[in-house]
């Protein structure tokens, strides 16, 4: 594989299978793109073609069954430091403050966290005075931006998203949305996000790439043509419906996925 001079992400011939009781199942299947330093991308499919899979492989936690994926001149072969990550859930342990939960990965890779970094990006999400808070204490909205911030805290080259929003009511995830873009407008971070909402991936990114059923593979990749910022009236323009709906008709013009092969008894 062709690895690049900057710390643009490749990704060449990702294969993934897991093996179950009922036989094989096969994820991901010759998965290829690059994402250049600095662009933002959105990922979407049919349930269960292998996102969340590909996301997680990227992020070193899972190891794939062929194929190669690298970050600049390194390659990933299991969690790296330039690589921050938001899951579904803000998974915020409840017995720690969240301060201490935004600084819990610094603890485990037995690094000083950076205190100056984390008040700003407190600051900047609209935490400021809440860091010894417990979780139990913040609505959903509130612990998904700790949540960024806790991906943001050790300054990620890659910032990864697996559905971090589809939780959240339609008021709040519009509200994060705009969020994000502020955060990636003045950072300019490596941005790959997982959604179930085409609306969000067409709003948030630069580039829409779309799965196939499973095995999922990349069967088309979508250029967003509007201009940043954007406002959350974009949605509402015919250029923009237009565009969800073609990315819609893609998904929904798909197969359905290929089931587990049965195992011989």
């Amino acid at each position: 594989m062709t690895r690049t001079t900057d710390k643009a992400l490749n990704v060449r011939g990702a294969t993934k299978t897991y093996r179950t009781q009922s036989g094989e199942v096969h994820a991901l299947k010759d998965v290829d793109l690059t994402v250049r330093q600095g662009e933002f991308i959105s990922v979407v499919g049919p349930s269960g073609c292998g996102k969340t899979t590909l996301l997680w492989s990227i992020a070193g936690l899972h190891r794939l069954t062929s194929g190669a994926i690298a970050l600049g001149e390194e390659w990933i072969t299991g969690p790296h430091a330039s690589i921050g990550m938001m899951f579904q859930e803000a998974n915020l342990l409840p017995w720690r403050t969240i301060r201490k939960n935004i600084e819990l990965p610094s603890e485990i890779r037995r690094i000083r966290p950076d205190e100056q970094r984390i008040d700003t990006l407190l600051r900047r999400v609209g935490l400021e005075g809440f860091g010894e808070k417990m979780p139990r204490e913040l609505s959903g909205g509130m612990q998904q931006r700790a949540s960024i911030v806790r991906a943001l805290a050790s300054d990620p080259t890659v910032l990864l998203m697996d559905e971090p929003f589809g939780a959240l009511d339609a008021f709040t995830r519009d509200e994060m949305n705009k969020l994000v873009e502020e955060i990636w407008l003045g950072s300019r971070k490596t941005v790959i996000l997982i959604t179930h909402s085409i609306a969000e991936a067409v709003f948030l990114a630069d580039k829409v790439y779309v799965m196939s059923a499973r095995p999922g593979r990349i069967s088309r990749v979508v250029d967003v043509p509007f201009a940043r910022p954007r406002s959350l009236a974009l949605m509402e323009t015919r250029e923009f419906f237009d565009l969800v709906n073609a990315i819609k008709h893609e998904i929904q013009q798909q197969p359905p996925a290929k089931s587990a092969v049965a195992r011989a008894v």
